[in-house]
């Protein structure tokens, strides 16, 4: 096999053995925030020393693996369309994030002894963005409260997520139930005072 050929194979034998490795932690970190490097080398099917060739330390490798969930939470949120009627955009935006963040919240728990606030609130600022677009939206619509200032608006929708998230970890509530619940918990957030909030995001 001649060396470029072989140096090319080298590079995408590391590209998925580095792929592997974040796919298997996110997926133990989720499971086990406390699971083990070998662990993680071992469910990757590769051995500590590759898993160290790529990762320097478990910081390193907590940093990919938020990164990794984080992309994958902004692909799917990325597919709403937040030009569509303003309740529809925000209740697709709920129904995808709550179980974006339900895995995400699995991961906190593996990130926070290695993650300063700062980088983990950096990995908010996409979908954050988004959900600020809608809700900046539905107040220039009057549909939505602007009693209450924008940024309280946004951090209550996300606790509002957060804990449907911890929730659903705790098994005090399922996921048919939370599908049913969220979108009036956050119509009754955002609607005004003299509208009705018995009625789901749309």
């Amino acid at each position: 096999m001649p060396e470029v050929q072989k140096e090319r194979t080298k590079r995408a034998d590391a590209v998925r053995n580095k792929d592997a490795i974040i796919d298997a932690a996110l997926t133990r970190l989720s499971d086990n925030p406390g699971a083990s490097m070998a662990e993680i080398a071992r469910v990757a099917g590769v051995g500590r020393v590759t898993l160290y060739g790529h990762f320097a330390d478990r910081k390193d490798l907590v940093g990919a693996v938020f990164e990794r969930a984080m992309d994958r939470a902004e692909a799917e949120l990325a597919a709403v369309d937040i030009e569509q009627d303003t309740w529809n955009s925000l209740q697709e935006i709920v129904q995808s994030s709550w179980r974006v963040l339900h895995q995400f919240n699995a991961l906190l728990a593996a990130a926070e002894p290695y993650l300063s606030t700062d980088q983990i609130r950096a990995h908010h600022d996409k979908p954050l963005a988004r959900v600020m677009s809608v809700l900046e939206k539905g107040r220039s619509e009057g549909i939505f409260r602007t009693d209450h200032s924008l940024t309280w608006q946004a951090a209550c929708f996300y606790a509002i997520l957060h804990s449907a998230a911890a929730e659903i970890r705790a098994e005090r509530l399922d996921e048919v139930a939370a599908a049913k619940i969220l979108p009036s918990t956050i119509r009754a957030l955002l609607v005004p005072p003299d509208l009705p909030t018995d009625k789901s995001l749309h």
